[in-house]
């Protein structure tokens, strides 16, 4: 029996609202949720992003405001600037109604100009924890009438240092409101904040994600010792040479550093982070699906925004602290029965990550070395071959018989077909790979070179090799 929204509890016309954005029926999480924040019950949610959680508190909110009064009704906390533009963005669109007043706040604009909108009248509030303490230091922002207070993404909140900044908001709360706390995982911190701050919660969970579909391909590089990341990077992303990849680092300052570093090798690549407007994601998530840029480096709060259906690759440049992380950063590819990989490049700490890993995939992840020079001319060389034979199907080869034929006067057909694949292939082969030896810090190991096509010459006196 399929559930619908106003099973749950949820006002007919907010429904019919929900019909013409193209909401069919509620997700997991919603179906647990709504009913026990309808009924009054605050709510502890445990949910990983796209799993439909903003609808799910979003939805009893916006059907339980009152328009017509004064005052912040609900106040929503999120980690990141991104996060509360987002859920912004979503109030908007669920709730349909142009009475309804929504600010978001965080740090980066203007607080006198956040302030006015204060004074002018909001319902509902989204914010980072640092500019609600500055508001609440001012006095600017009143919980008087608050009846509702949303924590969005707990761990990430947690883990990035605002419990104390969370604790002091939620002081400022009044007894009588209601509260929801949604977070990814569960740990003992989130536990003793929900214990110590929500009234006899509900606890909700959505199934952890499956184990990692057999579709997608898991791959593990151990760094050499003495090596640095970009340095390891480099050879696998030549051997792999992805069509689309999302690579995660840990930091916005490692992003920066490893897209300007692949940019300088000539990659296509550009670094998606919660400081970008909406007009410059949207025209960065477009030059992606237009596969005018090849990779993306981001961080796991930056890709919260991105909403990829078609990456062959995953790179995990730094392996998140989280396993079930790990699971949803690998679950963006291999989507819709497509194959997938995800790749993990690991360092000697990072063994027992590993091994956690394992346990919950439940299976053996075998550690690879290094591709070496030749691992890596070898494929590179079979896709030439491919192609020289895609093209000899093709309807262009006659245009170039005539060079063809001129140059056989002189020189044997198959020395010219070798001359012009070493062409080809000198052209696509990486700077690194186009002088002797190994170039400064290509993060490529010792190894010898494939031997190189002799070209035979017609002269007057015979053939010679050269």
């Amino acid at each position: 029996m399929t559930i619908s929204f106003a099973s749950l509890g949820i006002s007919e016309t907010r429904a019919k609202h929900l019909e013409t954005l193209g909401f069919q029926e509620p997700t997991e999480i919603q179906a647990q949720a709504i009913p026990h924040l309808l009924a009054g019950r605050d709510v502890a949610g445990q949910a990983q992003t796209g799993t439909g959680k903003t609808a799910a508190f979003a939805l009893p909110i916006l059907d339980t405001l009152d328009t017509s009064a004064p005052g912040v009704q609900a106040l929503i906390l999120t980690p990141t600037r991104e996060l509360a533009v987002q859920v912004t963005n979503a109030f908007r669109e669920l709730g349909g109604d142009r009475r309804l007043r929504i600010l978001s706040v965080y740090g980066g604009q203007s607080i006198d100009r956040q302030v006015q909108r204060l004074d002018q009248g909001v319902h509902i509030v989204v914010g980072t924890p640092g500019r609600i303490i500055d508001m609440l230091g001012r006095q600017s922002l009143k919980l008087d009438h608050l009846k509702w207070l949303v924590l969005d993404e707990a761990d990430e909140m947690l883990s990035m240092g605002f419990l104390d900044d969370v604790e002091r908001i939620l002081s400022h709360v009044p007894d009588e409101r209601q509260m929801a706390f949604f977070s990814a995982t569960m740990d003992i911190s989130i536990r003793e904040l929900v214990q110590k701050f929500l009234h006899n919660p509900v606890t909700v969970t959505v199934k952890q994600l499956k184990a990692t579909p057999k579709r997608i391909e898991q791959v593990v590089y151990m760094v050499p010792r003495g090596w640095s990341k970009v340095r390891a990077l480099q050879p696998i992303l030549e051997l792999e040479d992805p069509e689309s990849a999302l690579i995660f680092v840990r930091t916005r300052r490692a992003a920066a550093e490893l897209t300007s570093h692949l940019q300088a090798g000539g990659h296509s690549v550009d670094e998606y982070h919660g400081d970008l407007n909406q007009a410059q994601r949207e025209r960065l998530l477009n030059r992606f699906r237009q596969q005018q840029v090849r990779w993306i480096v981001a961080t796991d709060i930056a890709a919260r925004g991105l909403d990829i259906d078609h990456l062959t690759h995953v790179i995990n440049y730094d392996l998140p602290d989280s396993v079930e992380s790990y699971i949803h950063r690998i679950g963006r590819t291999g989507r819709a029965g497509r194959e997938g990989k995800a790749i993990s490049l690991i360092e000697g700490y990072d063994r027992r990550k590993l091994i956690n890993i394992e346990r919950r995939v439940r299976q053996k992840l075998t550690v690879t070395s290094i591709p070496t020079r030749s691992q890596i001319e070898a494929q590179q060389l079979e896709k030439l071959q491919n192609q020289v034979l895609e093209a000899i199907k093709g309807e262009r080869l006659a245009s170039f018989l005539p060079i063809v034929a001129k140059l056989s006067e002189d020189y044997e057909p198959h020395a010219i077909a070798a001359a012009a694949l070493q062409m080809a292939y000198d052209r696509t082969r990486p700077t690194w790979a186009r002088t002797e030896g190994d170039a400064p810090n290509t993060g490529l190991m010792e190894d010898p070179d494939l031997p190189k096509p002799k070209l035979r010459l017609k002269t007057s006196s015979g053939d010679r090799n050269s």
